[in-house]
């Protein structure tokens, strides 16, 4: 396979310019313009943010990508789908207000906004993944399917259990129905070491499923009720909740991969990642620490394999920042440096598995051409 070419333009911008302007030229020279949208509907999947968030993207980029797309005669909407877990966005009612308190309404992103996958997270399709090995048919919210073309517009930061979160974990997850979500991050249950526990409680407060309850102040995961989402061991300080079954989150970031062919397959389709505010977990979660690394740049291809390799590979160029949770881990005395800033931010992940699986299955290539824009 050829490489892949991905198109870079960092933050600066002269007196007279704005990003935005450096976004839409960003797009425009990675070829956004070479796709027929004339009379056709375009999601351009993204994520609005919990409530308490302030990491996501903002809605003026959005809206960049919607002019784009009218520009061509599309008909651009934005989209996400229902979250597994009991937070701001687990039915369409919910996710629309949360979506509109973020900022995203018609007015400041130029286009309607469409949950996914309908009212309850139900409404969904199965679609056959071409190569899969762990998927033979993702369930993928009926809007986005209902697409002629889609187009992925992520926040690229840290993630407690993929590593990180660029195009893929976008497409993926983000597309996936709550049974979908369901299905990848089944393959493991989280579970407490009583004798590491402090009996602090943040894990609690981070659940998705509210499966954590205390016992002699030490917590314990109900296997029942737990999804198997991993923020509790985003959440522990002191590495006392790991998952119940070794390779989970290899079998999440492999199946994550394969929910984003589904996706992706068979239609035309654009991706931008937008590496800045890079905070250690997801946008998921109702707060955002500080940032573990400098904001890096724009990026923008039609290869998203190739794409999250880029901005992967960037950001292990960077000087981690000391006030972090990576500076703090980096300080702590004695521990067992990982020269990986993902994996130093966050230990027991495996992020390198998506974009392996992402290529074997045939989705993209991860050899990749960097053309930079000023």
């Amino acid at each position: 396979m050829e490489k892949a070419k991905v198109y870079f333009t960092d933050w600066r911008v002269p007196v007279g310019t704005s990003q935005l302007m450096k976004l839409r030229r960003l797009c425009m020279a990675a070829g956004i313009k070479t796709i027929d949208m004339d009379g056709k509907f375009v999601a351009i999947k993204m994520h609005f943010g919990e409530l308490g968030n302030m990491a996501f993207l903002r809605p003026q980029y959005a809206k960049v990508i919607a002019d784009l797309v009218k520009e061509q005669g599309g008909r651009p909407f934005l989209t996400d789908c229902n979250t597994l877990y009991p937070g701001s966005r687990k039915h369409a009612l919910e996710h629309l207000d949360c979506a509109n308190l973020n900022g995203f309404n018609t007015v400041t992103t130029g286009c309607q906004i469409l949950i996914g996958d309908g009212l309850r997270g139900t409404d969904e399709v199965e679609v056959p993944v071409r190569n899969g090995e762990y998927v033979k048919a993702a369930k993928i919210g009926r809007a986005i399917m209902d697409a002629d073309i889609f187009i992925s517009l992520a926040h690229f930061k840290g993630h407690e259990a993929t590593g990180f979160g660029g195009a893929i974990k976008n497409i993926g997850m983000g597309c996936g129905s709550r049974a979908g979500k369901m299905e990848q991050h089944s393959s493991g249950k989280c579970v407490v070491n009583a004798e590491l526990c402090r009996g602090c409680r943040k894990c609690a407060k981070n659940c998705g499923s509210h499966a954590i309850r205390y016992e002699n102040n030490k917590a314990f995961i109900d296997p029942a009720v737990c999804a198997g989402c991993g923020r509790c061991i985003g959440a522990c300080s002191f590495d006392a909740i790991s998952n119940e079954q070794w390779d989970a989150n290899d079998l999440l970031d492999r199946k994550m991969a394969e929910y984003a062919q589904a996706v992706c397959q068979d239609r035309p389709c654009f991706h931008v990642n937008l590496v800045r505010d890079i905070s250690p977990n997801c946008d998921c979660h109702g707060e955002n620490d500080a940032p573990i690394l400098p904001d890096v740049g724009m990026f923008a291809s039609f290869d998203p394999v190739a794409l999250d390799q880029a901005c992967a590979d960037a950001c292990l160029r960077m000087t981690p920042i000391r006030n972090s949770q990576l500076g703090d881990h980096l300080a702590q005395e004695g521990w067992e440096h990982h020269h990986d800033h993902f994996l130093d931010s966050n230990p027991n992940i495996c992020w390198k598995e998506t974009l392996e699986h992402a290529e074997k299955i045939g989705m993209g290539t991860r050899d990749y051409e960097l053309v930079k824009l000023k």
